[in-house]
């Protein structure tokens, strides 16, 4: 009887303890662990298990808890609630693994009038087939809980029942209720000897560890193939390099003053093979070839719109077809003055490009005019600088002698200020005790302010623990059930129970997805009829685009002797080729002047590197630009057609 009741005991009190806003239940548990090393294993497993089981059903407990003291346990103690909670999840829960001869054991080790109460109420066949089963249903399964815990407990009743008997017939003898008796301190002395010093534990054997491979070579060595990339690397840089200062060449061999068709001099050629590197190559020009047949995949949106447009262009024809049988007029002579003034745009916008070209060149030399005289007009600058910084020292010098005079001023005195330190040191020493005085007398007064104010914290302590100990004894508000099969009876229209609600609920989800269903069946039929409507349109544009292609074909050959030969020179373009002549000529005698005024050879900047070679890259892309408009350009719109 004792060993049960104290693991009762201990395991109410651990509740009490409990705090579930605060604590988590594992952290709870883990915390609890040391205050059992002084059990029994057993002991210690009984409750730990019983404690858990009580915070995992916590919800579970507190409805039953909670119905007994509204209805059969209004003049019981709430100190008793933990108790209720425990006996309720031992017969809920553990009554099959205890056994019911072990079950009594514990029931009769609590006190008998408060057990023969509480189990009159929670084992009541009626209340657990109703109310309670319906409220444990709000938690978890209807059949879950009808399986695992009504079920047990309605088979356990003819046992329940005579052990209710039990009770009440010892009660009626007049057999001495068990009374818990309040737990009086008992006071301890202190600790004060020395703990002795603990043992050295022996040492554990080191563990031998397997011998690791050793680490491969592999994984300090980069890979072949990235070798072989950076290989590749540079011999695509090396040949790019040599392209480019190719192009430079023959860009530098082009703008050299000749007679048009004379070949370039012996001289001129050495000229420009000694700026080449040693370490650049010549090799052949690259060849690069234009893949046929790419496969090209378009979406709905490119698919309607290039039907759209063939339709439009066959609506066009058909109308243009109808009007010639109407008896409209031809359109040839307008089309053949329209060709001549195309062409004669066309001149002037290559005449205008060269222009644009020629400036850009103009205003290339022009820039390195102004940076040669910006370097003249540095030199100057550089050397008022020199003569202010000489200025500068001396005046520097001039302050630091005047700051060593003034620091042997401030030496001498401090010399002077050091006998008076003596005078000043008792002057701030009786300061300070006059100052420890009243720090002394503020504290004490402090100090009393502080006791008076634990006292009346303790007094009003004292008072709110007793009005709580006299709010405990009070009984509850009664509560009310909650019948879900009933109506309210606000008198509103359309007012249901909640059960009927759930019901209309269900129902109105299953519409809904039957809906769903219906649509998703419409968009799949749309999207087959749309697929099929994109195949016909594809076999059209298949269609079309052969049409086309034949009729480019037709018209390439009818246009392929017309090409007009390029006409005189432009009189702007003379001008400002004859300009750019004239300042080149004025920026290599300037070049001579710095060269022989400087004492060594400036180095050109890599932003002028890299200028002078963005305007070679430039002119080398246009002439090719107009190469091709002239001899390129029909074949690859044929192509593209």
């Amino acid at each position: 009887m004792t060993y049960y009741g104290k693991c009762i005991e201990a395991v109410v009190e651990r509740l009490g303890q409990f705090r579930p806003e605060k604590d988590s239940t594992q952290q709870f548990l883990e915390a609890m662990n040391p205050d059992l090393q002084t059990l029994s294993p057993p002991q210690q497993v009984f409750i730990l298990e019983l404690l858990s089981g009580c915070l995992e059903y916590r919800k579970l407990l507190k409805v039953v808890v909670d119905a007994f003291y509204v209805r059969d346990g209004r003049f019981c103690l709430w100190a008793d609630y933990h108790l209720f909670e425990v006996i309720c999840y031992l017969a809920t829960f553990q009554l099959e693994e205890l056994g019911f001869q072990l079950f009594c054991k514990i029931i009769k080790s609590q006190p008998l009038d408060k057990m023969c109460k509480f189990l009159k109420f929670f084992l009541n066949p009626l209340y657990l087939c109703t109310w309670i089963k319906d409220e444990w249903s709000l938690i978890y399964e209807t059949t879950h809980v009808q399986t695992n815990w009504i079920s047990p407990l309605m088979r356990w009743q003819p046992e329940v029942q005579e052990l209710i008997a039990e009770l009440e017939t010892i009660l009626a003898n007049g057999q001495p209720v068990v009374k818990t008796k309040a737990k009086v301190t008992e006071p301890k002395e202190f600790k004060l000897t020395v703990p002795r010093p603990r043992a050295i534990p022996v040492p554990e054997p080191v563990p031998v560890v397997a011998k690791p491979k050793p680490i491969p070579r592999s994984t300090y060595q980069l890979p072949k193939e990235q070798e072989l990339l950076e290989m590749s690397k540079r011999y695509n840089r090396r040949k790019a390099e040599e392209l480019l200062l190719k192009a430079n060449v023959e860009e530098l061999r082009c703008a050299m003053p000749r007679a048009r068709g004379t070949p370039p001099t012996q001289s001129s050629e050495k000229k420009l093979h000694i700026q080449v590197p040693a370490r650049i190559r010549r090799t052949p020009t690259l060849t690069f070839y234009r893949p046929d047949n790419i496969p090209v995949k378009l979406n709905t949106a490119a698919i309607l719109r290039e039907g759209a447009l063939y339709q439009r262009q066959v609506e066009r024809e058909l109308e243009r077809v109808d009007k010639l049988v109407d008896g409209a007029g031809d359109f040839s002579e307008f089309l053949e003055w329209q060709r001549k003034m195309q062409m004669k745009d066309q001149e002037e916008r290559r005449a205008a490009e060269e222009c644009r070209r020629l400036q850009g060149k103009l205003s290339h030399e022009e820039a390195i005019l102004a940076r040669q005289n910006l370097v003249q007009e540095n030199k100057q600058k550089a050397e008022q600088k020199k003569e202010e910084a000489e200025a500068l020292r001396q005046l520097c010098e001039q302050r630091r002698l005047q700051e060593q005079r003034s620091m042997k001023q401030l030496v001498t005195q401090v010399a002077e200020a050091q006998k008076n330190v003596r005078v000043a040191q008792m002057r701030l020493a009786k300061g300070r005790r006059q100052i420890a005085q009243e720090v002394m007398e503020k504290s004490r007064e402090l100090l009393q302010q502080s006791a008076q104010e634990v006292r009346e914290q303790q007094r009003q302590r004292c008072e709110l623990i007793s009005q709580l100990r006299a709010m405990e004894t009070q009984p509850p508000h009664p509560g009310k059930l909650v019948d879900l099969t009933q109506i309210p009876g606000h008198r509103l229209e359309g007012e249901m129970s909640i059960v009927e609600l759930r019901e209309r609920l269900a129902l109105l989800r299953e519409a809904q997805q039957r809906a769903q269903e219906e649509k998703r069946d419409q968009i799949i039929q749309g999207k087959r009829a749309r697929s099929q409507e994109l195949q016909d349109t594809m076999e059209r544009l298949s269609m079309c685009r052969a049409a086309m292609g034949r009729a480019a074909a037709l018209r390439w050959e009818e246009k392929k002797g017309q090409v007009a030969d390029p006409g005189p020179q432009d009189e702007r373009v003379l001008e400002l080729r004859r300009r750019i002549a004239e300042k080149a000529a004025q920026r290599r005698g300037q070049a001579a002047v710095l060269r022989v005024s400087a004492p060594r050879p400036v180095r050109p900047k890599p932003r002028a590197q890299l200028e002078v070679q963005h305007w070679l890259e430039l002119e080398q892309s246009r002439e090719r630009k107009l190469q091709s408009g002239q001899q390129g350009g029909p074949a690859r719109r044929l192509e593209a057609a």
